[in-house]
């Protein structure tokens, strides 16, 4: 089947994570910059957030792009991946307003734990419905980045557990700048397909 509704849905439902997460910031009382002081948890978990789903955003559609068709599976493992990322504007906003608490930061990370591993599950949809010598399992090849950040959301979800909440958000933020430049693989992909069909 085509993928065109599959990508217009997920469009859709980024936006308005976006939307609902840019609406919890609060204007603050004030006139003067002291005002955003107390705010700046706040909008470093909106910032942060931010960047996740647009890292989500930009490699969902390369994915997409490289693949050909979908299937069920894939419609529900796609799901799957959009339910966690709706989550993230509740524990985006209890971290923020607590300040990068102890147990608010467990739960952002938990949230993009859940996040990242249904990802690698649409992955392996598309890779088993496409096979595994198409270009697109070819172009994942042995994602070392993927078997980076669940190491590293663990890690900072551990420190925060400890009561290092914002060293494990530190963690947090370097998988996001891990992942800023887009995937390659799947732009090279992408680019080759392009010109395949401009032949």
């Amino acid at each position: 089947m085509e993928k065109n509704r599959l990508e217009a849905f997920s469009d859709g439902v980024l936006a308005i994570i976006i939307t609902i997460m840019v609406l919890e910031l609060k204007v603050p009382h004030g006139d003067d910059l002291a005002a955003l002081v107390p705010l700046w948890p706040v909008y470093v978990s909106y910032v942060l957030s931010f960047i996740y789903v647009g890292i989500y955003w930009n490699n969902h559609h390369h994915m997409l792009h490289a693949a050909h068709r979908v299937n069920g599976s894939v419609l529900w493992a796609n799901l799957h991946l959009l339910f966690w990322l709706s989550l993230l504007p509740f524990t985006t906003g209890w971290m923020g307003e607590n300040h990068f608490g102890r147990w608010p930061t467990v739960l952002y990370g938990i949230n993009l734990l859940l996040c990242a591993l249904a990802y690698v599950v649409l992955q392996m949809v598309l890779v088993n419905y496409h096979g595994k010598q198409s270009p697109l399992a070819r172009a994942l090849g042995s994602d070392i980045k993927g078997k980076i950040s669940p190491v590293l959301y663990l890690a900072g979800c551990a420190l925060a557990a400890l009561d290092y909440p914002h060293i494990g958000a530190i963690f947090f933020g370097i998988v996001a700048l891990i992942w800023l430049v887009p995937d390659q693989r799947m732009e090279r992909l992408a680019l080759a397909a392009r010109e395949q069909r401009e032949e």
